[in-house]
């Protein structure tokens, strides 16, 4: 009888990953993970306009998420603020921005960009090895098939964010490296 049982629920199982769910996409994943940093990251006033400005989440250079990001955000708001979504080519279009997902095709670019963001008040979030520990705020990593994230505390501090201990205990805190 439970021989049966484990073979109907497995068989459940399987027929419902294959009638409702598809495999989850690392960007999926990932859109989530930004919309979710918003929930536990607090922005210096001077990072909106005004108090009814929405979260700007923008993507540097090429956009990796296709639709999945824009859709993760649609019709969501923290603390009375809404969501917009925007792809940006340069520093004067980042500023606007609270988060900035620096795709791995325009990491190196990003090292260039960063004396002119750190300050911003903006929370930079990538994907390349070295993206935290060269100044960006929140760098993603793929471990054992499941993304995975470090912060890189001086950074936020510089961008002058507030990041959430429960944020950070989720993490892998890393430093800046100094030039050598």
């Amino acid at each position: 009888m439970a021989f049966r049982l484990i073979n109907i629920v497995c068989a459940a199982l399987w027929l419902s990953s294959c009638l409702f769910g598809q495999e989850v996409d690392e960007y999926q994943v990932k859109a989530a993970f930004l919309y979710n940093f918003a929930k536990f990251v607090e922005w210096p006033p001077e990072a909106f306009k005004s108090a009814r400005d929405p979260i700007l989440v923008c993507v540097l250079g090429h956009n990796p998420f296709g639709g999945a990001l824009e859709e993760v955000i649609r019709g969501k708001s923290i603390d009375g603020r809404s969501f917009a979504f925007r792809e940006v080519s340069n520093a004067p279009q980042a500023r606007a921005c609270q988060i900035l997902f620096v795709s791995s095709s325009d990491g190196k670019r990003f090292r260039a960009l960063t004396a002119d963001l750190k300050s911003a008040g903006i929370l930079t979030v990538g994907e390349t090895q070295g993206f935290a520990t060269g100044g960006g705020v929140i760098n993603f990593k793929l471990e054992d098939g499941h993304v995975r994230f470090e912060i890189n505390v001086d950074a936020a501090e510089h961008a002058q964010l507030r990041i959430s201990s429960k944020l950070l205990g989720l993490a892998q805190i890393v430093k800046t490296e100094k030039p050598r």
